[in-house]
């Protein structure tokens, strides 16, 4: 037995876009079996005439049916067009902001161009005169050799804190190969010690 669920779907994939054609095809059949059936000629020719208008409504439904099929792809192929154009509106905007970035990016150098010009002219108007200049590089080349000097010795402990850092992780190393080794050994004699032990029994 089908549950109304059941009945209504198998109803609309029958009847199609509900225009009744499932009830046309039936009331169809059943002018076929009386036509078939009819007794006398008129009765005959009634039941051909209502086969007749019967298939002129299924033809009809039918051509309705295929004008809306149309128009839906009409109004596919109308949207796709849509869909397309919005898509190019927006890869156009797209590619407008990223013009607006790149000249934004191009006026913000020039800003920054401008200011550093304007900051170096004043840099230059108090510049200080050629013995002050020499006396200030002096200067700075002796702490840049003293800097260097501490990049060397700081270089030298690391590569000696480096070397015992290795020392060490070899120690560790061999100091837990040992134990392993230890325990091995402990874990051998326990077992010989409970075998001879077991023996001792039997």
């Amino acid at each position: 037995s089908f549950s109304s669920d059941e009945v209504i779907r198998k109803r609309l994939l029958i009847d199609g876009d509900g225009a009744g054609d499932d009830r046309r095809i039936n009331l169809l059949v059943k002018s076929f079996i009386k036509w078939c059936n009819s007794g006398s000629q008129e009765e005959g020719y009634s039941q051909y005439q209502r086969m007749l208008s019967t298939l002129s409504q299924c033809e009809f439904s039918m051509g309705k049916t295929l004008l809306v099929y149309d128009m839906n792809l009409r109004e596919m192929e109308n949207y796709e067009k849509i869909y397309k154009d919005i898509e190019n509106s927006i890869t156009a905007a797209h590619e407008k902001i990223s013009e607006c970035k790149k000249q934004i990016l191009q006026a913000k150098r020039i800003r920054k161009n401008r200011q550093e010009y304007d900051a170096l002219a004043k840099v230059i108007q108090h510049h200080p005169d050629r013995h002050e200049t020499l006396k200030q590089l002096e200067a700075l080349g002796k702490e840049l050799q003293h800097l260097s000097h501490i990049k060397e010795n700081v270089e030298d402990k690391l590569e000696l804190r480096r070397k015992q850092f290795h020392v060490l992780l070899s120690t560790i190393h061999e100091l837990q190969q040992t134990l392993e080794n230890d325990e091995k050994l402990s874990e051998a004699e326990e077992s010989q010690e409970t075998q001879m032990e077991t023996e001792n029994k039997q």
